[in-house]
């Protein structure tokens, strides 16, 4: 591939994660729980887009930024990493998008806030970056993601998408329509189980292959399971100390993309998307995303590992 082929486009807003660590008891309404620790991280679409670039992938990344102190945060850090400028629009105003995370060794609870504004169209963006990739961090669906889709294969792209917790399942007809044309489908175990309305996650994987070519589950500290046409594979996690869960799944998607673009067989995929989730777990938000030589590393411990 060329390296304008090459490309991966990712499509998906900026985050700014406060991710407070060790908890001092569990959350809940009408009480105030004590943190350990505190840190600032930018998250969101930065996380697939920062972590291909750490793999040595290019990166074009469509998002909007503003004059506010959290797009500032991440824009620096853009700029330290030395990450693709080209799919950035700059507004003069604010435009906030923060999460807070409360999270423990276990799992975490969130809270965002996100100015609105309106993002880029899906298919004026393929049209002008031609990716050989696309790369959607949410479940997209209706008339303009149906056009974008059809406009990522007239050009020859492949597209992964993500699900996060937004609103959609396969007995809508827009929903069977768009996963129908994307490549790759990753949720996680219980968005796999809204979105299909499954009691098991063999059974959510069963009725999503039916929709999608290659269909990926995450299962946090159970590893990922996986279905490439009519193949199934899995993979293990790594034991590690867990320090935040934050943006874990995302770099189990850049470890994933990172390996299917070149055509490797869905188990070693599934090795390197775990190599980097776990990695991420061992640190604030994708603060700890691999690096090529690291992911390397892992991927040569994980091969003497049982599946």
């Amino acid at each position: 591939m060329s390296s304008r082929r090459a490309t991966v486009l990712v499509a998906g807003a900026y985050s700014v994660d406060l991710v407070l660590t060790d908890l001092r008891g569990p959350v809940s309404a009408g009480t105030e729980v004590g943190a350990g620790g505190l840190d600032m991280v930018p998250g969101g679409a930065f996380t697939l887009a920062m972590g291909l670039h750490r793999l040595g992938r290019r990166a074009v990344w469509a998002a909007d930024f503003g004059t506010d102190v959290f797009s500032g945060e991440v824009l620096a850090t853009a700029r330290r990493e030395g990450m693709d400028e080209a799919g950035f629009r700059h507004h003069q105003r604010p435009v906030r998008n923060v999460t807070v995370a409360l999270s423990d060794r276990r799992d975490r609870a969130m809270i965002s806030y996100e100015d609105p504004v309106t993002a880029r169209p899906l298919a004026e963006l393929i049209e002008v970056f031609r990716p050989a990739v696309v790369m959607l961090p949410f479940l997209r669906f209706g008339p303009d993601t149906t056009e974008a889709l059809e406009t990522a294969a007239r050009h020859g792209a492949r597209v992964f998408m993500d699900c996060q917790d937004y609103p959609g399942h396969i007995g809508m007809d827009d929903v069977r329509k768009a996963l129908g044309r994307v490549d790759v489908f990753a949720p996680n175990a219980s968005e796999a189980l809204r979105v299909t309305g499954a009691d098991t996650v063999d059974e959510a994987l069963v009725l999503l292959a039916d929709l999608v070519p290659t269909v990926v589950i995450k299962q946090g500290s159970a590893g990922a399971i996986a279905s490439a046409n009519g193949r199934r594979a899995a993979r293990a996690a790594l034991t590690v100390p867990v320090v935040d869960t934050t943006g874990a799944g995302d770099c189990f998607n850049v470890g994933f993309v990172h390996r299917w673009m070149v055509g490797s067989p869905l188990t070693d995929c599934l090795a390197a998307g775990v190599a980097c989730g776990t990695a991420a777990v061992t640190g604030p938000g994708s603060s700890n995303a691999l690096n090529a030589d690291e992911l390397a590393a892992r991927l040569e411990h994980l091969a003497r590992l049982p599946h």
